[in-house]
């Protein structure tokens, strides 16, 4: 198994990306954790993880407060010891016209996308750099975070923040043995892209933008996660890799 007793904290863990990111590890022999702001759907993907055999560890948390998220991973040094691998999935959007978009609503992606981003890696890079043994950190980005989509201005400013704020990290944290590389999903399947699927027209439209013709998979992203959690990835780091079916190679 290729994460074999590794642990991993996956922010943003109970469901559609995130959630599949901890099957896959915890498939593949990793202790995760998993935590979010919504106990009930934590708790039902920690049973699902549970019954295949697997070791997990629920937190209910928000990682844009500095003081939940020193707990969270607290409770994984307690809990094992020790943090490998962290996966910062936990992210929101809502889509709104730039010229729409209001100062709480800019500020509740910040808080959340990048913010939460910076304080969670910069906990788990400090637990890192005691441990002496490196990691792997994994920043959920976008593809949004390197072509502008339009109503997602604030979204956008956040995923592109991510993939900096990734290859910064990389820069330092390489002297540590530290890998850190941004994740950049395209049109997936989750309850946010959800309606659009389930409307035959628009979605037939919209797969018109994506080379591979179809919708990707939860779990197309969590094989891209694992390959980068693992030893696969040892000489990668401060990069940004697209998974998205050719969508951002398309002209028109």
């Amino acid at each position: 198994m290729r994460l074999n007793n590794k642990v991993a904290l996956i922010t943003g863990g109970s469901q559609g990306i995130g959630r599949a990111i901890a099957v896959r590890f915890a498939s593949e022999g990793a202790m995760v954790a998993i935590s979010g702001r919504g106990i009930e759907a934590l708790n039902e993907t920690a049973a699902f993880i549970t019954a295949q055999g697997g070791q997990v560890l629920v937190i209910e948390g928000d990682v844009q407060y500095k003081e939940q998220v020193e707990q969270m991973v607290d409770r994984v040094i307690s809990q094992w010891g020790r943090i490998d691998i962290l996966v910062n999935n936990a992210g929101v959007n809502h889509p709104a016209a730039f010229l729409e978009i209001t100062v709480e609503d800019w500020d509740w992606h910040m808080n959340i996308n990048l913010k939460g981003t910076f304080l969670v890696s910069q906990r788990v890079s400090l637990e890192m750099v005691k441990q002496k043994q490196g990691g792997s950190i994994i920043q959920m980005s976008s593809v949004n975070g390197l072509a502008a989509e339009a109503d997602q201005a604030h979204y956008n400013a956040t995923k592109g923040g991510i993939n900096l704020l990734a290859m910064s990290m990389a820069l330092e944290l390489a002297p540590y043995d530290i890998r850190v590389n941004a994740l950049c999903p395209g049109f997936i399947e989750t309850r946010l892209t959800k309606p659009l699927i389930d409307n035959p027209p628009a979605i037939a439209n919209y797969l018109k933008t994506i080379p591979m013709k179809r919708v990707g998979q939860p779990e197309d992203i969590a094989a891209a996660a694992l390959f980068m959690a693992s030893d696969d990835s040892s000489y990668m780091t401060g990069h940004c890799m697209v998974v998205d079916g050719g969508q951002l190679i398309k002209l028109a």
